[in-house]
């Protein structure tokens, strides 16, 4: 949850703002666009935050296992303005809190030990660095900022907080939380786009339905998934529908019912 002073501080700016009449509205066209220096400028501050709250995964093969699989799909995913950069983090004690991925802008893709364990084979890692690659490609995460706040607020937050500590580090986690509350669409268009890049990278395309699935079970045994800043995969059951119509190119009875109980070949 965003702290409320984080809140508070937005809520004054945006006062601040139209009340001295120097703001369009805050939305659509009036919006200056958010550049991709910026966008990597946002990135780098951002995974600052998070390596100095988690640490990397104490085994350098598994390390080299997840870069290798993420650089072959970086190199043929829609984006090549950017340099990909791909790390394990160490799960806290509770392991089973971390069963989860996550990309910040500009080209920073993360997964917890704990979920690379549970997904096993190269082709379910490969399914979720797409999928977090793809939200990047289409730069989600700038565009739910760009669209909630608008670039002159971020600047004014960043100034009016720049000699607190504690509140940066709150106000970078409030932003991180707003552009990675991918909606309902982009989470689709995310899981389309893993089906086309794992597939050009060679790996096997049943690895997206497969993550999926072993995401499901997780949820299903009561197992919360969260990181540092907690984001829920919703519509799993509808994401595993339109997954195997992806992939299939079709939609069939199964992926129209999409029974729990059915059994994949992966």
């Amino acid at each position: 949850m965003i702290h409320r002073s984080i809140i508070f501080i937005i809520c004054l700016l945006f006062a601040t703002i139209i009340g001295a009449g120097k703001s369009h509205a805050i939305s659509g066209e009036d919006i200056i666009p958010i550049s991709t220096e910026k966008e990597k400028r946002m990135g780098e501050s951002i995974a600052k935050q998070v390596e100095k709250k988690f640490d990397e995964v104490d085994d350098p093969l598994v390390q080299k296992r997840f870069e290798e699989i993420g650089k072959k799909l970086a190199g043929i995913c829609d984006r090549q303005d950017l340099v990909y950069r791909f790390k394990v983090l160490k799960a806290k004690a509770d392991k089973e809190k971390y069963y989860n991925a996550f990309a910040l802008p500009g080209g920073y893709v993360y997964m917890f030990d704990a979920l690379m364990e549970v997904l096993e084979t190269d082709d379910k890692i490969a399914a979720v660095i797409a999928h977090e690659l793809a939200h990047i490609a289409r730069r989600h995460s700038i565009e739910r900022l760009r669209s909630s706040l608008g670039v002159n607020v971020l600047m004014i937050l960043a100034m009016a907080t720049a000699r607190d500590g504690k509140t940066v580090a709150k106000a970078n986690e409030a932003l991180t939380q707003l552009m990675m509350s991918y909606s309902r669409e982009d989470e689709f268009e995310a899981d389309r786009l893993s089906v086309k890049y794992v597939r050009k990278a060679g790996f096997n395309a049943n690895g997206v339905l497969g993550s999926l699935l072993t995401l499901q079970n997780l949820r299903k045994k009561g197992r919360e998934m969260r990181y540092i800043f907690y984001r829920a995969h919703p519509y799993l059951s509808e994401r595993i529908a339109a997954c195997r119509a992806e992939i299939k190119g079709y939609m069939d009875f199964d992926s129209y019912i999409n029974l729990p109980e059915k059994k994949e070949d992966f």
